[in-house]
């Protein structure tokens, strides 16, 4: 026979249960990283827009992105290496990289008349395939991790073109 100290125990208990199933939901949402930064995660580009010899500047994850469809004349310029570091989609060639110097983060600026690039801090200097030119950078300017989906390129996932390019050496992972 219950009583009614029976009841308000099993009152007391459900409502302290449903509290700390409350509690939980509350932190596990705490932990959840916010949609803006599964967002930034992942950035989409569609490299038939890029047009010949234009660097664009785009973004992903707070860093800049250099993006160079090479011309005829960078690829005639460009060592077997160097030809390492783009990416063919289409028979076109693009360089894609991360825009910040390695060797003291510095965001070097592109000439077009010689198509190089030129970091202001220390002389550095790389060629249009992001490669380094000039000392004091260490290597070449680092390429993001990259998946190719016909002419769309998805920076933040890795694919097998950026899988070979980390194991011959041609790229750190970022």
């Amino acid at each position: 026979m219950s009583t009614r100290r029976d009841f308000m125990g099993m009152a007391l208990g459900g409502f302290t249960a449903l509290g700390a199933v409350g509690g939980l939901y509350a932190a596990k949402r705490t932990w959840d990283p916010l949609p803006s930064v599964k967002a930034a995660g992942f950035t989409t580009l569609d490299l038939k827009d890029y047009k010949e010899g234009e660097l664009v500047t785009e973004k992903w994850r707070g860093k800049p992105i250099f993006v160079l469809k090479q011309t005829k004349e960078m690829m005639a310029k460009a060592t077997e290496k160097d030809k390492k570091r783009l990416i063919e989609v289409d028979g076109a060639h693009y360089m894609v990289c991360v825009g910040l110097c390695t060797h003291l983060g510095c965001i070097p600026g592109y000439r077009k008349d010689t198509q190089d690039f030129l970091c202001a801090c220390h002389g550095g200097m790389y060629d249009a395939t992001a490669d380094v030119t000039k000392a004091p950078p260490p290597r070449g300017l680092d390429i993001p991790p990259f998946k190719l989906n016909g002419t769309k390129i998805a920076l933040g996932v890795t694919g097998p073109e950026y899988e070979k390019m980390l194991a011959d050496g041609t790229t750190l992972r970022v």
